[in-house]
C-alpha cells in the first residue's frame, strides 16, 4: 500500500470514529423514520449525488436531507462505505444495495455490486440477473449476463426464467453471434419452447424470432421435416423468412468457395477454440501455430514469428494462458517453458523446469501444471514435477513407477494419469495414477496393447487412450479406462492410424490433430462423438505435422482474433465458374 492511500484510509477511519461519536457531524440523512449523522465533506466525496444535494440547500437553510427511494439498510451500507472505503456485498442485499447506490450515483458500489453478481452467474439465475440491468443499468454486467447466456444457451434454455423472456429479450440473444448452439437447429427450438409457454400471446412473435435463427446453417432435410412441417410456419412471414434460407443454401452450394454475405448463413462464433501448436514438419521443428473454429471447421493461421520452433513438448491452458513446456528443436531438449498471453497473442518465458524433458507428458489439475517423464537427451524418465503459477516454481514431485517418454496424461476425479509411453527398450502397456493428496503413484490395469506416441485424454467421465505405436505398427485402436471398474474397453477405431498427434476435447466431441500415419507426417484432422460412437474428419490443418501440442481455451474476450471473419461475406457471391486459390499441402 503506498503512504498516500495508507494517509487516506487513516483519515477516513478518524472520521468514521467521528462519525460512530457524533462528533462534529454537520448534517443529517433521513432515510424513511432513521436519521444517520454525517459529514458532508465525507459523502461529497464518494459521490456527486451528495455534492449537488449538500450544495442545493446549504445552511443555515436546510441540514436535514430526506432521501426517498432507499432503504435504511442500504443507505447504512453506503454511509460506512463513504467513511471506510469496503462494503460488505452478499447474496441477500447485493439487489437492494445496487438499487441504492445506483440512485445514489456512488459509482465504486455499484461496481462493486456487479461484480459480486456477475460472480454468482449460472444457467438458473443470469436471465434474472439480465433482466434487472433493465431496472438498474450496468453496461458491464448487462453484456457479462448476455454474455453468459450466449456461452451456456442450450442449459439455460431449460431453466424457468427462460420462459419469462420478452419477445425483444429474445430476439437479442438469438442475434448473437457468440450463441453457443452445437447445431443451429437448438436455436429453432428454443422459439418453440418459449413460444409454448404462452402461445396465445406468443403466437404472433413467430416471424421475428425465426429471421434471427440462422436458418441457411441448417440442413434442407431438417428445414423441410422440422421447420417448414411446424404449424406455427404456416403464414406468409414465416414462409418468406424460410424460403429466403433455401435460397441461401442453394447459393452455397452452387459456390462452395464463396462468401455469402447474409445473416441467416453467418456461421455463429465458437465457445471455445481449438490450437495446434508446434511440431515437426518436413524436416524441421516448427513454431506454426493454428486455432480451429468448429462452427466453419477451418484453420486459421496465428503463429508468432518470434516464438522459437518446438517439437516433441507439450502444451496447457492455465490460469488464463497457453503454457509450452519442454520438447527439442533437434539440436537442444528443453526445460524451458514459454506461456502464451492470448488477449495479445505474445510469448513470455516462465520459470524453467528442474530437468529437460522432450517427449513430456503435461496436464493440468486444480492449482498444479504437471510435467511427466519425457528424454533429457540421455535416458528416459520417471521424474515428475509440478508448476505453480503464483510463485514462478516447479517442484519434484515422486517419481514415477516407469520411465516413460512418448506417453501422453489427463485428469480425471482429482487424480492424474498417464498412460503408455516408451522406456528406452521398449513401448508401454502400462499406465498409473498420481494422488496429489497422497504424493503417490498407483499402477491400474494396462492397456490391452502398447502404445508409444499415444494420445490421452477424459471424454465422457472416462479416460481415453488412443492410436499411437506399438513397436510395428501405428495404430488406429481407441480405447476407455474406467476407474470404477479399473478396466479398460475398446470403442470405434480412429479412421486414420497415427501416432505422435495432438488431441483434445472440443464442443462435446474428442478430436485427433495431425500426427505420423506410419509413412508420412499428416494434417488430417477427425473427431469421435461418444453419442453417436461415430469418427468425422474435420477440415485438415494447412501445416503437415507430428509432434504437436493441442490445448482448447474458451470465452476469451478477443475470440474473433482467432477465428476466420464473419464479415468477409460482405463482398459479392463470385461469378459462377471462378475458383478461390490457394496454397496446396
Amino acid at each position: 500500500m503506498s503512504d498516500k492511500s495508507k494517509s487516506l484510509l487513516e483519515s477516513s477511519s478518524e472520521f468514521n470514529v467521528l462519525r460512530l461519536r457524533k462528533e462534529f457531524c454537520d448534517a443529517v440523512v433521513r432515510v424513511e423514520d432513521v436519521a444517520f449523522e454525517i459529514h458532508k465533506a465525507i459523502l461529497s466525496k464518494c459521490s456527486m449525488y451528495f455534492t449537488a444535494l449538500f450544495r442545493r440547500w446549504p445552511p443555515p437553510d436546510r441540514n436535514v436531507f430526506h432521501i426517498p427511494g432507499v432503504s435504511p439498510r442500504a443507505m447504512q451500507l453506503i454511509i460506512e462505505f463513504a467513511y471506510t472505503g469496503s462494503v460488505a456485498v452478499t447474496e441477500e442485499n447485493v439487489q437492494e444495495l445496487l438499487l441504492a447506490a445506483d440512485q445514489l450515483n456512488v459509482l465504486d458500489v455499484v461496481r462493486s455490486c456487479c461484480d459480486f453478481l456477475a460472480g454468482l452467474l449460472n444457467a438458473e439465475n443470469c436471465v434474472g440477473v439480465f433482466q434487472f440491468t433493465d431496472v438498474c443499468f450496468s453496461r458491464e454486467l448487462r453484456d457479462r449476463a448476455l454474455s453468459y447466456i450466449a456461452g451456456r444457451f442450450e442449459e439455460v434454455v431449460l431453466s424457468e426464467e427462460f420462459l419469462q423472456l420478452s419477445a425483444c429479450q429474445l430476439a437479442i440473444i438469438l442475434g448473437r453471434d457468440d450463441l453457443n448452439v452445437r447445431e443451429e437447429s437448438a436455436a429453432f427450438e428454443a422459439v418453440l419452447r418459449w413460444i409454448a409457454h404462452r402461445p396465445q400471446e406468443r403466437e404472433g412473435n413467430m416471424a421475428r424470432l425465426l429471421s434471427k435463427v440462422r436458418l441457411a446453417n441448417l440442413s434442407t432435410n431438417y428445414i423441410l421435416f422440422n421447420v417448414m412441417s411446424n404449424k406455427l410456419v404456416n403464414n406468409k412471414d414465416c414462409q418468406a423468412v424460410v424460403a429466403d434460407a433455401i435460397n441461401t443454401i442453394s447459393l452455397v452450394m452452387k459456390y462452395p468457395n464463396s462468401h455469402i454475405a447474409k445473416t441467416i448463413a453467418r456461421p455463429r462464433l465458437p465457445n471455445a477454440i481449438l490450437l495446434a501448436i508446434g511440431g515437426w514438419s518436413v524436416g524441421d521443428p516448427t513454431n506454426s501455430v493454428e486455432a480451429y473454429d468448429v462452427r466453419t471447421d477451418c484453420w486459421l493461421d496465428v503463429t508468432n514469428a518470434n516464438q522459437r520452433p518446438r517439437a516433441y513438448h507439450g502444451s496447457a491452458v492455465f490460469h488464463g494462458s497457453v503454457y509450452c513446456v519442454g520438447g527439442f528443436d533437434r539440436t537442444e531438449h528443453f526445460n524451458s517453458v514459454c506461456r502464451l498471453e492470448l488477449s495479445t497473442l505474445t510469448w513470455h518465458q516462465a520459470a524453467s523446469m528442474n530437468h529437460r524433458r522432450c517427449y513430456v507428458s503435461v496436464s493440468v489439475l486444480a492449482d498444479f501444471m504437471y510435467a511427466m517423464g519425457g528424454f533429457n537427451g540421455h535416458e528416459r524418465l520417471s521424474t515428475a514435477e509440478r508448476y505453480r503459477p503464483d510463485i514462478n516454481q516447479w517442484k519434484l514431485i515422486a517419481p514415477m513407477h516407469e520411465q516413460r517418454s512418448d506417453a501422453s496424461s489427463t485428469t480425471l476425479h482429482n487424480k492424474v494419469y498417464i498412460c503408455g509411453g516408451f522406456n528406452g527398450t521398449e513401448c508401454l502397456q502400462t499406465a498409473e495414477r498420481y494422488d496429489p493428496e497422497t504424493d503417490q503413484w498407483t499402477m491400474i490395469s494396462p492397456m490391452s496393447c502398447r502404445r508409444s506416441g499415444i494420445g490421452v485424454t477424459t471424454y465422457a467421465d472416462q479416460v481415453f487412450a488412443v492410436g499411437g505405436f506399438d513397436g510395428a505398427n501405428r495404430l488406429r485402436s481407441t480405447e476407455v479406462y474406467n476407474p470404477l471398474s479399473d478396466a479398460w474397453d475398446e470403442v470405434r477405431p480412429m479412421l486414420t492410424p497415427r501416432s505422435n498427434f495432438g488431441i483434445e476435447v472440443l464442443d462435446g466431441s474428442l478430436f485427433v490433430v495431425g500426427g505420423f500415419n506410419g509413412m508420412t507426417t499428416t494434417n488430417h484432422v477427425e473427431h469421435y462423438d461418444a453419442a453417436t460412437g461415430e469418427w468425422t474428419e474435420a477440415c485438415s490443418m494447412d501445416v503437415f505435422r507430428s509432434a504437436l501440442s493441442c490445448c482448447v481455451f474458451s470465452r476469451l474476450a478477443n475470440m474473433s482474433g482467432y477465428v476466420v471473419s464473419r464479415d468477409r461475406g460482405r463482398d459479392p457471391v463470385v461469378e459462377e465458374g471462378s475458383e478461390e486459390s490457394g496454397d496446396s499441402g
